[in-house]
């Protein structure tokens, strides 16, 4: 009897078709489209790419799920797992305060979900004003970073009114839901209270409640990553073209949160395949045949980092000229080669004052990779007897190891690092999948009440005492200052001020006239003429100073500089970390020598006549719009 062939899945005409949709769409991505027109075209067409791929995952899940929602009884749920999922959210979200955590990261987000809100396209604003009390945003730049979460939080503008706090709101809800998967997979894998074990773990885990309460989109990778794995499972169970379309579109969409996450369509792609050739079919949709027309905008975003030499920020780290080696791994480079694994089980074994881990997911976590990859050794040639949620898992852990591979290889990739942290998250995840998978092997409820109760004992001695403290948010100074700065914007009755900060962003995002340092410097004719014709309330100047320890003398930041024609009034200062002030600082006059160039000029009489008077203001309004920020 002759075994799975793939020779029927050949024959089939939708496969040729898709192969020839793919062809197309990556010749258009990588070849056709100049490089001086894909960012263009990612501007205009991202937003709607990203909403068609959307609309087709959430009717597929509709369709793949509404038997089993129709079946459901209020009774018939798990109350207690509820409850669980329920504690273990709010264990992670109270004790860290909502706001910024990785300030470059998180604001271009907001930023993009500002622009996709307001017009539809994909730029981060670095120019806007206020216009006789509208916001308008005049000019911005396309970010690197994909585009699945500032779509998710526009579609939150869209439906409540446009607030930066709504990046929070959404990282709020998906705490519970990555939760609610985590307790799901681990149930299907080993049990309920192996459900229960894998919320545990995560809930003591502070570097999760960090990025829960961010407004960053680790937490949606995390979520998009297990619920690709979940709907792979069924997918291996139903084999059905709903169950297929949904998997698909879970993994494209999983491919637009962060840019290494594209390394999980390799599992789902073997699922497919593997299927496929067990079944002597393909299992085709119309949709996952058009699905390759959904990802070219993917591929022109990431041209960026070829159009600019800054897009890695190599910068960032003095003598590494490329972005990914193997030296990097165990640092075998010239001197100054990062060791990338030593910081990364510095990060997992590092003291919790430092690091925000939970020492007993990395204990068990190690112990469960180690035997999770002599299980997949042994029973990967024997796929067909196991589980459906067995066989994604074993799939999935090829997609786990690959991402942790990469970071090793990463020029950054130092998972002790107070803004490289999170990178680490997946791995985590791969770690409590691991745990789930391993306890399969060990049938007795014991094994898994004791693994809880330690979990539990972490929690109260490691997890919520780290999180309260919270001491390893302390030496990110650029987060304590957009805090810092977030409230001096909430203490203000009005938004009719013009900032000057290098991070113009934040002001921008918080619908605040902002524009750059540099700029201030430049543009002092129009400065003048802002304060001159009173446009503003007041003109604030963000600075940082830094504090000799021996003089205690302060000197401003180099890049916060302005010329000493500009006379600055504190207005605000605090020393958030330990030899530096932040200070905000209001803009008073600007001066040439001893003369003060933004005093108002000689009076002027005003015109009686209403048509001199309408020509005078829209000249006005000409000259206004030339010079804002």
């Amino acid at each position: 009897m002759n075994g799975p062939s793939f020779a029927p899945v050949l024959a089939d005409r939708r496969v040729w078709l898709f192969a020839l949709v793919g062809a197309f769409s990556a010749l258009t991505a990588f070849y056709a489209v100049p490089d001086g027109k894909a960012l263009g075209i990612v501007t205009n067409a991202g937003y709607w790419c990203v909403l068609a791929a959307f609309v087709v995952f959430v009717r597929a899940l509709w369709q793949t799920f509404r038997g089993d929602l129709a079946g459901a009884r209020w009774r018939g749920l798990d109350w207690a797992s509820v409850a669980v999922v329920g504690v273990g959210g709010l264990v992670l979200i109270v004790h860290e305060s909502f706001g910024f955590k990785i300030v470059m990261d998180e604001l271009m987000l907001v930023g993009t979900s500002m622009s996709m809100h307001f017009s539809r396209t994909v730029l981060s604003p670095d120019r806007g004003g206020d216009i006789q009390g509208a916001f308008v945003i005049f000019h911005g730049i396309m970010d690197k970073r994909q585009l699945f979460f500032p779509f998710l939080v526009s579609i939150l503008h869209d439906l409540t009114g446009y607030r930066p706090e709504n990046a929070f709101v959404l990282n709020g809800a998906l705490t519970f839901v990555f939760l609610g998967l985590v307790n799901a997979a681990g149930r299907m894998l080993a049990g309920r209270m192996a459900g229960w074990l894998g919320v545990a773990l995560f809930a003591g885990l502070p570097l999760l409640a960090q990025n829960a309460t961010g407004g960053g989109f680790e937490l949606l990778n995390l979520v998009m990553i297990l619920a690709t794995m979940l709907l792979g499972a069924r997918f291996i169970a139903r084999r059905d073209e709903p169950s297929f379309t949904a998997l698909c579109y879970s993994a494209m969409l999983l491919a637009q949160v962060r840019y290494e996450s594209a390394i999980f369509l390799l599992p789902v792609a073997a699922i497919v395949l593997w299927v496929w050739r067990r079944e002597g079919r393909a299992i085709l949709s119309w949709p996952v045949i058009a699905a390759p027309v959904f990802m070219i905008h993917c591929a022109l975003h990431n041209r960026i980092f070829g159009i600019r030499s800054t897009a890695w920020q190599l910068f960032s780290k003095p003598g590494l000229s490329k972005p990914f080696s193997l030296s990097y791994v165990l640092g075998t480079g010239p001197k100054g080669t990062p060791n990338n694994l030593e910081h990364a089980l510095g990060y997992f074994f590092g003291k919790p004052t430092d690091q925000p881990n939970s020492y007993v997911l990395s204990a068990l976590g190690a112990v469960a990779v180690f035997f999770l990859a002599l299980l997949v050794a042994k029973r990967l040639r024997a796929l067909s007897a196991e589980t459906p949620i067995s066989v994604a898992t074993i799939f999935f852990s090829f997609g786990f190891a690959l991402q942790f591979g990469l970071m090793m290889c990463y020029f950054w990739g130092q998972f002790d690092d107070a803004i490289i942290r999170r990178l680490s998250l997946p791995t985590q995840l791969g770690m409590v999948v691991a745990v789930a998978a391993v306890l399969q092997q060990f049938p007795r409820p014991q094994i898994v009440k004791v693994l809880l109760a330690v979990a539990l004992l972490g929690i109260l001695a490691q997890g919520v005492p780290s999180m309260a403290a919270h001491a390893y948010n302390q030496e990110y100074l650029a987060g304590l200052e957009t805090a810092w700065r977030r409230q001096f914007i909430a203490d203000q009755p009005r938004k009719d001020y013009l900032a000057i900060d290098n991070d113009s962003i934040l002001w921008i995002a918080h619908e605040v006239s902002a524009t750059t340092t540099e700029a201030a410097r430049s543009r002092r004719v129009d400065l003048v003429y802002f304060m001159r014709n009173h446009t503003f309330s007041a003109i604030y100047v963000f600075q940082r100073y830094n504090i000799d320890e021996v003089t205690g003398k302060m000197t401003v930041r180099e890049d916060d500089e302005l010329p000493p024609g500009y006379v600055l009034e504190p207005v605000r200062a605090e020393r958030l970390m330990t030899l530096t002030q932040t200070r905000l600082s209001r803009l008073v006059e600007i001066r040439e020598g001893k003369s003060v160039l933004s005093e108002p000029g000689p009076d002027h009489v005003v015109p009686k006549d209403r048509a001199e008077i309408e020509r005078a203001r829209q000249a006005y309004l000409e000259t206004f719009f030339k010079r804002l920020p």
